[in-house]
């Protein structure tokens, strides 16, 4: 299966239902003060670099989006709809994601996921991220999961 994985706006119809899906997978697993999810706004704002994975048809499939702040970045709205799953697309749009970082000239990625999230962690842990504690505005939450990436 091919994708094609490019910068876009998440207030298309399309993108937003991707991110509504994430929101209630988030939803089934933990409480609200545990997911920390990015708004539409947030996700529109200069310093986020948002991307989709469409399939051959141009269907979107996957979302991902990169937070920079002065000198790091953070991971946020990962999410691969089920039925692509175990492709390689979620290790393609993080790859994606680490170049955009690079770009920018940031070499530090960081993440908060929850720790029932265990297909993200797996992704994370066999991608390089190594676990820390909260970072930024995050509050330490027995319910979450923080790592971080030095980029090469």
């Amino acid at each position: 299966m091919t994708f094609a994985i490019a910068l876009e706006d998440p207030a298309k119809p399309d993108i937003i239902a991707l991110l509504e899906d994430g929101e209630r997978y988030g939803a089934s697993l933990y409480p609200a003060e545990s997911n920390h999810f990015l708004s539409i706004e947030s996700l529109r704002a200069n310093n986020v670099r948002f991307v989709v994975a469409r399939d051959a048809g141009g269907i979107a499939v996957a979302t991902g989006a990169l937070a920079l702040n002065d000198d790091w970045a953070e991971l946020k709205r990962m999410w691969v709809v089920p039925a692509v799953r175990g492709k390689g697309l979620s290790k393609a749009l993080l790859a994606d994601l680490e170049g955009k970082a690079l770009e920018a000239g940031i070499g530090l990625l960081r993440l908060e996921t929850g720790v029932d999230n265990h297909e993200a962690l797996g992704l994370y842990d066999r991608s390089g991220f190594v676990r820390r504690g909260p970072f930024g505005d995050y509050r330490p939450d027995p319910l979450s999961v923080f790592m971080e990436k030095r980029l090469a």
